[in-house]
């Protein structure tokens, strides 16, 4: 038995996001790539809004899945931070559309785009476990947006990251929502939520 305590999530965030940090660009596009290709195989209700990232921090870039969303006749849409850093919404994108620069590094739509609630949501990852727990950056924006829409009807939540970023087990608590799916460019991993 070891008296090590267990890793926080700020630990575990920063181990992940460090083994992210070092994945050479070649790789990195090779493994968006596969992403995509996962993404399109998945059995998803026809022309489904799906909720995308660009990525920042090094994420994984889901661009090239929302590519084969759209040209499948799916609507999308990209997550923004509203005024009170708090809050997350959704404004409806079409690639090609413009963006705006906005806090935390992000790109999003305009002021003028719609705000909608996907049914399917592309999660960026800082780390995760086979269960579909996630760790996010700490700020809740996420866990928050996905509490609210899954609490207006159905929502399909699928993280999206490196293959490198999984963990055993992320120190989840009772209102986390675990993902049902998580793709890397090792596969597809279907969670399944034991606590």
């Amino acid at each position: 038995m070891s008296d090590a305590a267990p890793a926080s999530k700020a630990d575990l965030r920063a181990a992940a996001l460090a083994r992210r940090a070092a994945i050479p660009g070649e790789a990195r596009a090779a493994a968006a790539d596969r992403v995509a290709a996962l993404v399109e195989m998945l059995d998803l209700p026809a022309g489904a809004l799906v909720s995308g990232f660009l990525p920042i921090r090094g994420e994984i870039d889901a661009q090239p899945a929302m590519a084969r969303l759209a040209a499948r006749g799916h609507r999308l849409c990209l997550p923004v931070i509203l005024d009170d850093r708090t809050t997350m919404i959704f404004r409806a994108w079409t690639p090609g559309d413009p963006l705006e620069p906005a806090r935390f590094g992000l790109s999003v739509p305009p002021e003028t785009a719609p705000v909608v609630d996907p049914a399917v949501m592309l999660v960026p990852l800082a780390a995760f476990d086979r269960r579909g727990f996630r760790i996010g950056y700490g700020k809740g924006h996420y866990d928050r947006a996905i509490a609210r829409i899954a609490a207006a009807g159905p929502l399909l939540e699928i993280g999206i990251a490196f293959a490198c970023q999984e963990i055993e087990r992320v120190p989840d608590e009772p209102h986390d929502r675990p993902m049902r799916v998580v793709l890397t460019e090792a596969g597809r991993i279907d969670c399944g939520a034991d606590r």
